[in-house]
C-alpha cells in the first residue's frame, strides 16, 4: 500500500471514530494500524500481499491473524474502510481467560523402533562463518 492511500484510509477511519494510524512497515511500504485494546493492535495490509488481511500484535509480539477478506483485491477505498471498521476482534479468543491453568504438556513420543534410521535433528548454526587460520 502506498503512503497516500494509507493516509486516506486512516482519515476515513478516524472520521468513523476508529483509532487508526499510518504505519511504516518498510521502505515505501505502508499500512493501517488500528488500536484494538490498550496493548493489542491490528496491522492491516503491511505484508505486501494482494487483498486485505491483518496481523494482531500485542506489545510487538504476533498473537493472531485476521484472515484474508475474500474479494478484497477489487475493493474500493470505501469498501476497505467499511471492512476494517466493522471487523470484530475477539481478545478472549486470542489469550486464555485469567485464572486458568495452561494446557497440559503433550504425551511423550514412543521410543524409536530398533533398526530404524535416526531422525534428523535441526542443528543450531553459528551466525558467523568459520575461517581457518590462527
Amino acid at each position: 500500500m502506498d503512503e497516500e492511500r494509507a493516509k486516506r484510509l486512516v482519515a476515513a477511519l478516524q472520521s468513523r471514530r476508529v483509532m487508526a494510524h499510518v504505519v511504516e512497515a518498510g521502505v515505501y511500504e505502508f499500512g493501517v494500524r488500528v488500536v484494538v485494546d490498550g496493548a493489542i493492535e491490528a496491522l492491516w495490509d503491511v505484508d505486501g500481499a494482494a487483498g486485505l488481511d491483518a496481523e494482531l500484535v500485542e506489545d510487538g509480539v504476533l498473537i493472531g491473524f485476521v484472515p484474508h477478506v475474500p474479494g478484497s483485491e477489487d475493493f474500493t477505498e470505501d469498501q476497505l474502510v467499511e471492512a476494517i471498521a466493522t471487523t470484530r476482534y475477539s481478545a478472549e479468543g486470542l489469550r486464555p481467560p485469567a485464572g486458568t491453568e495452561p494446557a497440559p504438556a503433550p504425551a511423550p513420543s514412543p521410543p524409536p523402533v530398533a533398526g530404524a534410521p535416526p531422525v534428523a535433528r535441526y542443528r543450531r548454526r553459528g551466525h558467523w562463518p568459520r575461517r581457518g587460520g590462527p
